[in-house]
């Protein structure tokens, strides 16, 4: 059975349909972290933040911001570019390829560096601006330039960190008039001309061979002070000991002529003849050592004579001991010990 469609039910039909349109065109879901501008009428009306959110349609529409994002294929970056009406308010890394910058040494480095940023004022960044992604861009390469122009290449491998910081601070106030919150920035590789790095490595292993060679040199030293310190220490204790060993031989000789002259008596005449016995003992010891060298001994005079007083003196009582024993019973050995010693003196010559 048909029914007849009448004018009125085809006009209610029509403003359901247009109704449940309209509200789902209305009906605009924002999702965490990001936001959208509104315009009604092609100006400014508010800003939508997450969740269920109702717009006019075909009155209100949201405005798109341009993001500029490079995607890395082999060595090359390609920059793309799109209209986006859903703004993340995350942290954003903005990857830009490579810029070929002067030191002030007049060295051309090419930098690759890392943006870090985040829209903190969405409608400052869609209105301020007109093209966001691309001035962050634009700053970031030419402060970097004005950065490390003022450099010089051995001083920007050695303070990155400075070099980083002073692009940040440096970027932070253009950003914010634009809505953007510069987080950090970070460089990343340094990528010099062949015949610099070259003769930085020349550079480098002439540094290592100047400190290996002071080491050495420091090394020597130490030893040497030390070997010197040993052999003076080790003098000093010879010295000292000597000198005791000296002392003590001279107490022992003192000791001894105090018994002989005790027992001959301590008149000028015995005190002679008391020192012609010692010097004769001395040369007695000496000889032995004179004859090692050679087949000839040249004796003095005077050595002849006392060997020969000290001859007569075993001739006549087996030992010069036994000698001044026998004078101070006598009490006739300086007239004898004189006529021996000149007696003794020319048979030493003779033989």
């Amino acid at each position: 059975m048909d029914f007849p469609l009448s004018p009125g039910l085809i006009l209610s039909l029509i403003v359901v349909v247009m109704g449940i349109l309209i509200i789902a065109k209305g009906l605009v879901i924002v999702r965490q972290s990001e936001v959208m501008v509104i315009e009604r009428l092609g100006s400014f009306s508010r800003v939508l933040e997450s969740g269920i959110n109702i717009i006019i349609p075909f009155i209100e529409q949201p405005r798109a911001i341009t993001m500029i994002r490079y995607k890395k294929m082999g060595e090359e970056y390609l920059p793309l570019t799109s209209d986006e009406v859903r703004i993340d308010r995350r942290e954003t890394v903005m990857d830009f390829p490579g810029q070929p910058v002067v030191t002030t040494d007049n060295v051309t480095v090419t930098i690759n560096g890392a943006l870090y940023y985040q829209i903190i004022d969405p409608k400052r960044a869609v209105y301020e601006v007109e093209n966001m992604s691309q001035a962050v861009e634009v700053l970031a390469k030419t402060t970097l330039r004005s950065v490390v122009g003022k450099m010089e290449l051995d001083k920007l491998f050695e303070s990155r960190a400075e070099v980083n910081n002073e692009i940040q601070a440096s970027m932070e106030e253009p950003a914010s008039k634009w809505g953007v919150k510069i987080s950090r920035v970070e460089v990343q590789d340094i990528a010099m001309p062949e015949e610099v790095e070259s003769a930085m490595r020349l550079q480098m292993a002439a540094e290592r061979k100047r400190r290996a060679t002071v080491t050495e040199a420091e090394g020597e030293k130490s030893a040497a002070i030390a070997m010197a310190q040993g052999q003076r220490e080790s003098a000093i204790l010879n010295a000292q000991g000597d000198k005791e060993s000296a002392i003590l031989r001279a107490q022992g000789e003192q000791e001894s002529i105090k018994l002989v002259l005790n027992a001959i008596g301590e008149s000028e005449e015995n005190k002679r003849t008391v020192v012609g016995y010692l010097l004769g003992q001395s040369y007695i010891k000496v000889l032995p050592t004179m004859a090692k060298d050679g087949e000839r001994v040249f004796v003095p005079y005077e050595s002849s004579a006392l060997l020969g007083s000290m001859g007569m003196f075993r001739e006549m009582a087996g030992s010069p001991e036994d000698a001044v024993s026998q004078h101070l019973k006598t009490n006739a050995g300086q007239t004898g010990l004189r006529g021996g010693m000149l007696g003794g003196a020319g048979s030493g010559t003779g033989s």
